[in-house]
């Protein structure tokens, strides 16, 4: 499993639990808005910062489609 997967899988694990959500509506919802590989696309950035701009930027995209930055 590469660092990318891995967190991936921790950010989306982080997200739900903040949302109180479960993981696989998200990953689902995210498949279906077309956001998914946009958020899996941003490890370079989101794991170098704090969680809290990651989700930021995942609301909106969930809203706009477009990145909060």
């Amino acid at each position: 499993m590469t660092e990318e997967m891995k967190y991936f899988i921790y950010l989306t694990e982080y997200y739900a639990n903040y949302k109180g959500r479960f993981t696989g509506d998200l990953l689902k919802e995210w498949e279906e808005k077309g956001i998914l590989d946009k958020i899996y696309g941003c490890y370079w950035i989101y794991h170098c910062e704090r969680m809290e701009n990651a989700y930021e930027d995942i609301d909106s995209l969930m809203e706009t489609g477009k990145y909060a930055w």
